[in-house]
Parts: C-alpha cells; sequence; structure tokens
C-alpha cells in the first residue's frame, strides 16, 4: 500500500515529471513553497544527467534538495557546515542502495537498455525510500525540512 508522498510521488511522475524534479517538487511542497523556475532547472538533472551513463536523477535531485536546505543561497548568506556531511552521508546510502540491487549508480545501470524511460518498478521504490532517507538525514542534523533557509525560495 502507497502512503500519501508515494501517491503524490506516482501523481507527479504521471504528469510528466522526472525523478530529480519530483524530489524537488516534494521539498518545496513540504516547505508549503512553490518554484516553476527550481523545478524547470531539476529537469537537467534527469536521465543520468544527459546521458545514461551520468549519475540517476533521483541522486542528484536528492543532492539538490540537500543543498535547498543547508546551501549558499543570497551574498551574504553561507553555507551550512553541515552541507557536505549530509551530501556524503546521501550519496554513501544511494550507492550502496543502488549497486546492491543494480550494479551501479548510472541511470543506465539501474534502468539497463531502458535508460531514459523511468521504469515504476524499479525507479519507483528508490525513489520512495530516496525521499525518505533525505528527510531522515535533515532530522537527524535539527534541520527541519518543513522550514526553508530564507524568503527567496518562494
Amino acid at each position: 500500500m502507497f502512503d500519501e508522498t508515494g501517491l503524490r510521488m506516482m501523481a507527479l511522475a504521471g504528469t510528466g515529471y522526472c525523478c530529480s524534479q519530483i524530489m524537488v517538487v516534494l521539498a518545496l511542497e513540504g516547505m508549503g513553497r512553490e518554484n516553476p523556475d527550481l523545478v524547470r532547472a531539476a529537469a537537467g538533472l534527469c536521465h543520468g544527467v544527459g546521458g545514461c551513463e551520468g549519475p540517476c536523477g533521483i541522486l542528484v535531485g536528492g543532492s539538490a534538495v540537500l543543498g535547498l536546505h543547508a546551501g549558499k543561497g543570497t551574498d551574504d548568506e553561507e553555507p551550512d557546515e553541515r552541507l557536505p556531511l549530509l551530501l556524503a552521508e546521501f550519496a554513501d546510502w544511494f550507492r550502496e542502495r543502488a549497486t546492491a540491487q543494480y550494479g551501479g549508480i548510472s541511470c543506465g545501470a539501474i534502468l539497463g537498455d531502458e535508460c531514459g524511460k523511468p521504469d515504476p518498478s524499479r525507479c519507483g521504490p528508490l525513489l520512495s525510500e530516496a525521499y525518505g532517507q533525505i528527510l531522515d538525514l535533515l532530522t537527524a542534523q535539527d534541520i527541519d525540512p518543513t522550514q526553508g533557509r530564507g524568503d527567496g525560495l518562494a
């Protein structure tokens, strides 16, 4: 059975968003925000970042979400000192999870010959687990996933 987030992911995928965009949309919605420019920018991270040999959009989209919560966004803002740790922990988790099941972190390794065409049976569970992992990592570092870093993201 799917939870509310899983159903939302399926709805977003059904309307044509890729994995990296879904990660960003969920993060923005969790903060009660919309940012079509950011969602469009996340499209550049789709489907192996321009080729099947590139990293999965879930990995790079998830990294973008961590940056959304802990990165530098204005001239007078500094990145949160916890960002490198968050990124490393997420990448390590993803690498272990994807490599154990699919043999690598690239879109091609995960989807094989169907690269560029998301497979709900592979991408769905991985996307859901990755989003949960991001929320866990943020919470463990006392970063509230429902709060942004400033007013410039709305």
